[in-house]
C-alpha cells in the first residue's frame, strides 16, 4: 500500500507539471505583434450575411436571409481572406470559458461567436451554413465565396471538437460540399485532438495574446484529414443503459446473420469516435470520475485539477491492487471477451488472442491518448515488419490495438517508459462480450464512458468500422 502512494503521488506530480509545462509552451512570446484591425479584416463576415445567419438559427428558417436581405444594402460586403466562426463551451476550461467568449467576440464579432450553451452544431449547420448557401442560390456571389472560404475554430475539449466534427459530416451525407475544416483552441482535460494537430495541450496562460495568434494562424494554416469511426453496440433487450451524449439508440437495426450469441430480441445503439474506444479497467476508473464529477462539480476547477482527481481515483479501484478471490471483475479481460479483427483489404474475421494479463483494451485511431501520451509508441521498422504492422496515422483507415494490464504497467506506459501491449492493427473489429460471473462491464470512446450490463447466456456485441467520410482539420504548423 505504501509502493501504490508512493506511485501515485510519483504519476499525479508528472500529470501536473505536464500540464504546467503545455500552458508556459502554449504562451509562445515569438516577438510577433498581431494588430487587431488586421486580423479582423481577415477572418471579419460582412455584416449582412452573419446577421442574417444568426437570425436563421433563431427562427430555424434558412431561407430568411433571402427573404429579408440586400448585400446592396451593405457598404461592407468584401469577403475575407478566410471567413471565420467560432463555437465555445464556455464551461469548460474551468471559468475560463466565458471569458475566452468575450475576448473572442472583441477580437471577430459577437455574431460569428457561437456559445454551445445556446446554439447547438447541427442548428449552425442546417440553419447557419444553409442560409449562406440559399442566398448563394439567389445569386448572391458574397454568400457563395464566404461559404466556400469559411473556417471554424473551435474552443473546448476533445468531446466538443468530436461533437462540431460530426456534424459537420451531415454535409458530406447532403452533399453539401465543401465542408468547412476545423481548428481548436484547447479547453478540455486531455485535449488529444488539439495535440495530434499541433494546437497544443492546455489552454496558454497568456491566453489573450494566444488565442489572438491562434485566429491569425488558422487563416493559412494547412489542411489535414481525419479518419472517424462508427461503433455500433448490439445487446440483448431489456436491459437499461444510461447513455452517454456520443451514443443514441438505433432504431429498425437488424443484426448480422453471423453474430451468433444473441437472443430474439435486441436492442442496439451506435455513436461515432475520433480518439479511441476502450474497455475494461480504464473505462471503469473514467466512468467513477465522471459520478465523482457530477455529485461534487466544485473538485473540477480546470484540467490540472481534474487529471490530479483523475490520478487519486485510479488507485481506488484496483488499478493497482487487485484482489485475487472476491473481485473477479477485476481480473483479465480474456474471460469475458472474444476479439475478432479485419484487416486492411480484407473480409474475413479473424480472431486474435488476449493476452490473459490484460485488464483494458484500447482501440486508438490517433497519436495522443490520455493527455499526449503515446502508448503504441515509435516502433523501429523492423519490428513492424516481423508483427506486419504499419506506420500509424490519423488518416491510414487503421486502429491500433493495445493492452494495458495493471495499474503499474498503465504507469509506465503513461510516462512512456514502455509501450503499451501491442495486439493488432486493424481496419474492422468486432468484440464478443460474455459475462459469466461479471454481471456488468464498463466502456469508453473519446472519455465518455458507461456501464455496460453482461449476460451469462447471451451475448453482447460491438462492432466497430470506419466512416465513409473523412474531417477535415486546420493543422497548425
Amino acid at each position: 500500500m505504501a509502493s501504490s502512494a508512493v506511485n501515485d503521488e510519483s504519476k499525479t506530480r508528472i500529470t501536473a507539471r505536464s500540464s504546467l509545462i503545455d500552458s508556459i509552451k502554449g504562451c509562445g512570446i515569438k516577438g510577433v505583434i498581431i494588430d487587431k484591425e488586421e486580423l479582423k479584416q481577415k477572418i471579419l463576415i460582412p455584416k449582412y450575411l452573419r446577421v442574417a445567419m444568426c437570425e436563421a438559427i433563431q427562427s430555424k428558417n434558412s431561407n430568411i436571409g433571402a427573404q429579408k436581405y440586400d448585400p446592396d444594402d451593405d457598404g461592407e460586403n468584401k469577403v475575407p481572406e478566410a471567413p471565420m466562426v467560432v463555437f465555445v463551451n464556455s464551461k469548460s476550461g474551468g471559468r475560463k470559458g466565458s471569458a475566452l467568449k468575450q475576448r473572442l467576440q472583441e477580437l471577430i464579432s459577437q455574431e460569428q461567436v457561437f456559445d454551445l450553451s445556446v446554439v447547438k452544431p447541427p442548428e449552425f449547420v442546417r440553419y447557419g451554413l444553409a442560409c449562406l448557401e440559399s442566398l448563394a442560390s439567389h445569386g448572391d456571389h458574397c454568400a457563395k465565396e464566404t461559404r466556400d472560404k469559411l473556417r471554424i475554430i473551435v474552443a473546448g475539449g476533445d468531446g466538443t471538437v468530436g461533437w462540431v466534427l460530426g456534424s459537420l459530416t451531415e454535409l458530406f451525407r447532403q452533399n453539401r460540399e465543401p465542408v468547412p475544416p476545423t481548428g481548436i483552441i484547447p479547453l478540455g482535460t486531455g485535449n488529444d485532438l488539439s495535440r495530434s494537430f499541433s494546437w497544443g495541450g492546455s489552454f496558454p496562460f497568456a491566453w489573450k495574446s494566444a488565442v489572438k495568434r491562434t485566429l491569425n494562424e488558422a487563416i493559412t494554416a494547412r489542411i489535414s484529414r481525419l479518419d472517424s469511426w462508427n461503433v455500433v453496440v448490439t445487446m440483448p433487450a431489456g436491459d437499461t443503459v444510461e447513455l452517454p451524449h456520443c451514443m443514441s439508440y438505433k432504431e429498425d437495426y437488424t443484426h448480422d446473420q453471423d453474430m451468433e450469441g444473441l437472443p430474439e430480441k435486441t436492442s442496439c445503439f451506435e455513436g461515432v469516435f475520433y480518439n479511441y474506444f476502450s474497455v475494461g479497467m480504464d473505462a471503469q476508473v473514467a466512468y467513477g470520475f465522471h459520478l465523482l464529477r457530477n455529485e461534487k462539480p466544485y473538485l473540477a476547477q480546470g484540467p490540472i485539477a481534474n487529471k490530479l482527481i483523475y490520478s487519486s481515483y485510479s488507485c481506488t479501484q484496483g488499478w493497482f491492487c487487485t484482489p485475487c478471490v472476491s473481485t473477479p471483475n477485476l481480473r483479465g479481460l480474456k474471460n469475458i471477451l472474444r476479439l475478432y479483427i479485419k484487416k486492411m483489404n480484407c473480409s474475413e474475421w479473424e480472431q486474435v488472442q488476449i493476452p490473459s494479463s490484460v485488464r483494458s483494451i484500447v482501440c486508438l485511431n490517433l497519436h495522443n491518448y490520455g493527455s499526449g501520451r503515446n502508448p503504441w509508441g515509435k516502433l523501429k521498422p523492423k519490428y513492424l515488419e516481423k508483427r506486419g504492422f504499419v506506420e500509424a496515422h490519423a488518416d491510414d483507415g487503421l486502429l491500433e490495438i493495445f493492452g494495458l494490464k495493471e495499474g503499474w504497467h498503465a504507469s509506465f506506459v503513461m510516462v512512456e517508459l514502455i509501450s503499451a501491449k501491442h495486439i493488432a492493427q486493424a481496419a474492422a473489429i468486432r468484440m464478443e462480450v460474455r459475462g459469466g460471473d461479471w454481471k456488468k462491464g464498463y466502456m469508453q470512446m473519446d472519455g465518455e464512458p458507461w456501464k455496460q450490463p453482461m449476460h451469462e447466456e447471451y451475448s453482447t456485441f460491438v462492432d466497430i468500422v470506419r466512416a465513409p467520410y473523412q474531417s477535415r482539420m486546420i493543422t497548425h504548423e
